[in-house]
């Protein structure tokens, strides 16, 4: 009878080892089939759009065609464009984009974490923040572009404010989130109110901070570009105005792949860094 025990644990094992394979070739399969039907999904609408273009189902004056947009990306590429060299407008864009984003987060974290603990701050302060989210954001885009000038910082202020918001809102409400157990048992243990804020309270916001950082950078870079197109010296921003006052429909396209480049390798910073500050969660299926 002893015999006979290791011998069922080897098959036991075998059995798990042989479905776990099973199960990574059809996570292999699915992930194949997902960059296949991307692929073709991208293939069909750039077809269709070049296909449309030349036998002028569409006019390529106003909607470009993909062959041309390419092209111009590559004279960009070689050339550069009326303000400089298309790099140079693209770090002065992204770099914009990234100390709004900087600013914006940790304002929001701190503000957020600051009202969600203290009851008194958060119904004083509430009103005002609700006024200061109500007011659109070219308004405020205009205002900036006065009060600071064509340079950077009225291109940071827009893309803080349009980052502030998002993540106050995700980090106040995390707060506010957090499991009352916890915070008990940390009382109980004799916890103060600081190592209740950093050890419980915002790794337990963690996640609704990083949520909202992917969408806050988009709202980032959409502010630098707004402030740009009001009024600048060089960016991505300028140079769509510059080619929407040519009517260079290829050329305002080109802009927005260069940004869509920008925020997908931004986005994919982003994912590696939460999945890295996130190990303890469960993976999604």
């Amino acid at each position: 009878m002893a015999t006979t025990e290791p011998i069922q644990a080897d098959f036991g094992h075998a059995s798990l080892a042989e479905a776990e394979r099973v199960a990574q070739r059809h996570l292999r399969r699915r992930h194949a089939l997902v960059i296949a039907l991307r692929i073709a999904v991208l293939v069909f609408v750039l077809g269709g759009w070049e296909l449309a273009g030349r036998f002028k189902w569409i006019d390529p004056f106003f909607f470009s065609m993909p062959s041309l947009i390419f092209a111009q990306i590559i004279d960009w590429f070689q050339n550069g464009t009326s303000q400089g060299p298309l790099l140079v407008q693209v770090w002065v864009t992204l770099e914009e984009t990234l100390l709004g984003f900087l600013i914006g987060s940790i304002g929001g974290v701190v503000c957020g974490v600051v009202l969600g603990r203290n009851k008194l701050l958060s119904d004083v302060f509430s009103i005002y923040i609700q006024i200061a989210n109500s007011i659109p954001r070219v308004v405020l885009g205009s205002v900036f572009v006065i009060a600071l000038g064509l340079g950077m910082a009225s291109k940071v202020a827009l893309a803080v404010v349009m980052v502030f918001f998002v993540v106050f809102g995700n980090a106040f409400q995390g707060v506010r989130e957090a499991d009352r157990y916890m915070i008990a048992n940390a009382q109980i243990l004799g916890a103060s109110k600081r190592q209740l804020t950093t050890s419980v309270v915002i790794p337990s916001a963690l996640s609704w901070i990083l949520a909202s950082l992917h969408v806050s950078f988009g709202f980032a870079l959409v502010g630098a570009v707004v402030g740009e197109f009001l009024g600048s010296k060089q960016g991505i921003g300028l140079l769509i105005s510059t080619a929407q006052g040519a009517f260079n429909a290829s050329g305002v396209f080109a802009a927005m792949i260069v940004l869509a480049v920008v925020a997908l390798t931004t986005d994919y910073v982003l994912t590696a860094l939460e999945k890295r500050l996130l190990k303890w969660r469960p993976a999604a299926f």
